[in-house]
């Protein structure tokens, strides 16, 4: 029978779990409420130290031991009494001064000979470690490559401690001493992809299905790939170059989750070439078709067709524009570009000297 539960309460174990059992429920905890992953909660700082510290206690044979015969209050001061206000409910850990204990009992904890409880002695001196450097260490001794948010990007947060690895921990984690000792979290990376469509997509609008795979992290701290299907709405009248941006969507990070920015790219059509909002179709003609008169049925991309006969002369390079033909305007719902035919003539490569002599007589 242990004297109290109130460490284990904060990893939600019982005291009968084992070393393996408390080292999954710190991953698990310690990903839950840390501090870069709760940015709109002003408490999970205060939570990720706590279950840090739980753990480092817990994790340690002889300071479970301890703990699980006497108590935290015996194990931090020495066998004093709690404090008078020290609720049920109150934080384990409150009130403790460097290291977790008040300022009178630290030179008797550092390096003791003795601490009450039977002639036990103790040399803990409980300088709990930097809950940053714990997290990434107990990341790393489990074969997870260090702290699973710098990872991602294979580089540091930088957090600094002290030479040894350890600090007194004053007060609250979200101290100012302790807010100034990091470095501000990386804003979350955007991730661009292209996204070809048809002219006959930009033109109807449509929406497609685009599956993807992200990385992310499970409460053991292991990553892990799934597979997520985005649904990507496109706009009748899109352009090539418009980007369309899911947030929160990609590999998980230190600062969230990446955006995904999908990126329109136009595929090329056998028909029709789009400038801006206008489409244009190329009729080659023969050049006695653009001297002396041609006739053709030209069809637009939303079917219909056009029957176009020149009697005359046809220029090089001319065009006839057809309104509200062409592709949606999409800041303009209901409106529409330009269609525009427009003519090659296509000269004869050699003429023969009767041909020349012919044309000669004509024009």
């Amino acid at each position: 029978m242990v004297k109290e539960t109130k460490l284990y309460d904060l990893l939600s174990i019982t005291p009968t779990a084992t070393q393996d059992e408390i080292k999954k429920a710190y991953r698990k905890a310690a990903l839950k409420w840390h501090p870069d992953k709760n940015k709109d909660n002003p408490d999970a700082a205060e939570r990720f130290k706590e279950c840090s510290q739980a753990y480092e206690i817990l994790s340690d044979p002889e300071k479970r031991k301890t703990y699980d015969q006497f108590g935290l209050e015996f194990l931090l001061r020495g066998g004093a009494a709690p404090p008078p206000d020290a609720g049920p409910g109150a934080n384990p850990f409150a009130g403790a001064g460097a290291g977790g204990m008040p300022e009178s009992f630290a030179s008797f904890f550092t390096n003791a000979a003795g601490g009450g409880g039977g002639g036990r002695s103790f040399s803990y001196g409980f300088n709990f470690t930097d809950p940053n450097d714990l997290f990434r260490n107990t990341f790393r001794d489990g074969g997870l490559g260090g702290d699973p948010f710098e990872d991602l990007f294979g580089t540091s947060r930088g957090t600094p401690s002290s030479a040894s690895g350890r600090t007194r921990m004053r007060g609250s984690f979200g101290s100012e001493s302790m807010r100034a000792a990091r470095q501000p979290t990386p804003e979350v990376t955007t991730v661009e992809r292209p996204l070809p469509l048809s002219l006959e997509d930009l033109y109807n609008g449509v929406t497609k299905k685009m599956k993807i795979k992200r990385k992310m992290f499970d409460e053991t701290g292991k990553r892990t790939t799934t597979d997520t299907v985005l649904e990507v709405p496109i706009k009748p009248g899109l352009k090539k170059g418009s980007k369309i941006r899911f947030k929160g969507v990609g590999d998980q990070e230190e600062g969230g989750q990446q955006d995904l920015v999908f990126i329109v790219e136009e595929k090329p059509h056998a028909l029709f070439v789009r400038e801006g909002d206008d489409l244009v179709h190329n009729v080659d003609l023969e050049l006695k078709e653009a001297l002396t008169g041609w006739k053709r049925t030209v069809t637009t991309i939303d079917g219909k067709n056009l029957n176009i006969d020149k009697a005359g002369p046809t220029q090089p390079g001319s065009s006839d524009s057809y309104p509200g033909l062409g592709m949606p305007i999409s800041k303009k719902p209901g409106q529409r570009g330009n269609f525009i035919v427009r003519y090659n003539v296509k000269f004869p490569m050699t003429l023969t000297s009767t041909q020349k002599q012919k044309l000669r007589e004509i024009l």
